[in-house]
């Protein structure tokens, strides 16, 4: 580790925390309906909207409505995606005459963007048309993003209100995400991106001729629309296989800084708007806190493991760290910088292979994940599940001090506890049900390509990122079989909506209940002794559930790794 490495990481830290409370005021002004810089050109379009959707944006809807609304809508983004991709030849800007995608490719794929997960079983620049990457993936980007956010508001308005029977409007909140927040932002982004040096164009593939003699083909297209809200809105899925460690996806340090600082930023204010919206901005730093305690411990592992690099590499004498995997450009600090924030804010998004970290190193992306993506995590996403497990830990303090637990003035009772722990155990059963089979089962094991303790990671990395809605993957294994298309499709189809909806369930449950005044006896919500309850709730709770796995997996190839085996 370098002094210039924590440099560079610090400064992203400091700018994710100037970025908290402007961007938390904002998204708060823009979900309570109130006035913006924007509205009085974007106003007139949200009522057309409105208009030609017939949506009565003043009606607002239970959780069970909220939920329906949510499911039908991701239905329907399902199906035109998998239309898109299976007529993939009959529509226009195919410049390369890419072929249909197979159809359990196409649903791996569909259900991958429509859940936020961008999971890729396949090479972008090779398998998708500039239409198919621009009217398909690009508009679920936006859509899927838009619905983690307006469900993480839903979430915050059941704790915000009182003797309440609705949460919202999802018809309101989705639009009002896009047009106000999301496509603004990805048109600023896009042309600074296009000024680095991302490719934006319509036009085919380039032949060019090596010092050699020999002949490669460049791959070309709207990148940088894409790379906007895939960053923006945490999706992950690159416009070319190599996702952003590809020169034309991530230039260099300026565009790398750029696209960390937009996966946090969002996600990171939202904690804010939780504040303002309870009437107590102080909520949402402690939130903050937490999530922060925990990032910093898991890029400082993963830093710490990556300039180590291995003992193998270590006795040849390279001692400068392990560069296996990663960009000279960007080196060991911002390559594990990228990883632990791609993880910990479900975005899946990559400038290294994660494959070639070191096994500790590989680990802290796979327990980032595990522990639900609420480090910042998915837009939206990372807030309510972070919500899901304070509700755990008020009960928890609750019953330590024996009396009913409050978090913001509301009561937590059996309701609300069943249905976060429903949220919380889906996880697991995903996850080490499905790594369970693939390990034993002869065609999916045939899938990996490093034997032992990494194999195993390597399918467990697979599932965790699936369920987890994240998107990034171990290279190793070779996910495009019908076998990984459709289990990975399921799980991340589990990892989504069966925690979407106890989440609105608990708003639901919230929002009816009357707010009780502080007391002498209330346990204080915004002060270090929540932020380590809730921390220590976090990581007892990952650590019980997944810990013999991660033993069979990294951390035995870690000590096999000192002992000078590799694998």
């Amino acid at each position: 580790m370098t002094v210039n490495g924590w440099i560079q990481i610090l400064i992203f830290c400091a700018i994710i925390v100037a970025l908290v409370k402007p961007i938390g005021w904002y998204m708060t002004r823009v979900f309570n309906g109130e006035r913006t810089l924007l509205s009085p050109v974007l106003r007139p379009v949200e009522v057309g909207l409105y208009a030609l959707g017939g949506i009565d944006e003043k009606r607002e809807q239970s959780w069970l409505t909220y939920a329906v609304a949510m499911l039908i809508f991701h239905i329907a983004g399902f199906v035109l995606l998998y239309a898109i991709l299976r007529l993939q030849p009959f529509f226009p800007f195919n410049p390369q005459d890419m072929a249909a995608v197979p159809a359990d490719l196409s649903f791996n794929t569909a259900v991958s963007f429509a859940t936020n997960t961008n999971w890729q079983n396949y090479g972008g620049e090779s398998t998708l048309s500039y239409f198919t990457q621009m009217a398909g993936l690009t508009v679920q980007n936006f859509l899927s993003a838009a619905v983690g956010i307006a469900i993480s508001i839903a979430v915050i308005r059941g704790f915000a209100r009182a003797s309440a029977q609705s949460i919202g409007n999802f018809w309101v909140d989705l639009t009002r995400c896009t047009l106000y927040i999301l496509l603004p932002a990805c048109v600023v982004l896009t042309l600074i991106y296009v000024a680095l040096g991302v490719p934006q164009t319509l036009s085919g593939y380039v032949d060019a001729t090596t010092l050699e003699g020999g002949k490669q083909t460049i791959a070309l297209g709207p990148t940088a629309s894409q790379l906007a809200i895939k960053m923006l809105g945490t999706n992950g899925g690159g416009f070319f296989n190599a996702n952003s460690a590809h020169p034309f996806e991530n230039p260099g340090a300026l565009s790398n800084l750029i696209q960390i600082v937009s996966i946090f930023a969002l996600g990171a204010a939202l904690t804010n708007v939780f504040g303002r919206m309870v009437g107590n901005e102080r909520q949402g730093w402690a939130i903050f806190a937490v999530m922060g305690v925990l990032f910093l411990v898991g890029v400082a592992v993963t830093y710490w493991a990556e300039a180590s690099g291995t003992t193998a590499l270590n006795a040849l004498g390279l001692t400068g760290g392990n560069m296996e995997g990663k960009e000279v450009r960007f080196g060991i600090a911002l390559s594990a910088l990228f990883a632990v924030i791609t993880t910990a804010a479900s975005c899946g998004a990559v400038n290294a292979m994660h494959d070639s970290f070191t096994a500790l190193g590989g680990m802290i992306p796979i327990i980032n994940m595990q522990l639900g993506e609420i480090i910042i995590g998915s837009v939206g996403a990372g807030l309510y599940g972070m919500l899901i497990f304070v509700v755990i830990a008020m009960f928890i303090a609750g019953l330590m001090v024996g009396r009913t637990p409050e978090y913001v003035g509301k009561k937590i009772e059996a309701r609300e506890v069943k249905m976060a722990m429903l949220a919380i155990l889906c996880l697991p059963l995903s996850i080490l049900g499905f790594t369970a089979a693939a390990s034993v089962l002869p065609f999916a094991v045939s899938s990996i390509s490093n034997p032992g303790p990494h194999g195993f990671s390597e399918i467990m990395y697979a599932y965790t990122s699936g369920t987890a809605n994240n998107g990034s993957a171990f290279g190793g294994l070779s996910g495009n079989t019908l076998w990984y298309n459709i289990t990975i499709g399921l799980a991340m189809l589990i990892g989504r909506f069966l925690v979407i909806v106890p989440a609105l369930a608990i708003a639901g449950s919230l929002a009816a209940k009357k707010t009780v005044p502080a007391s002498a006896g209330t346990f204080p919500t915004h002060g270090p002794l929540f932020v380590g309850l809730l921390t220590s709730v976090i990581l007892v709770v990952g650590g019980l559930t997944f810990f013999p796995a991660l033993a069979l997996g990294p951390i035995v190839e870690h000590l096999a790794m000192i002992n000078g085996t590799l694998f």
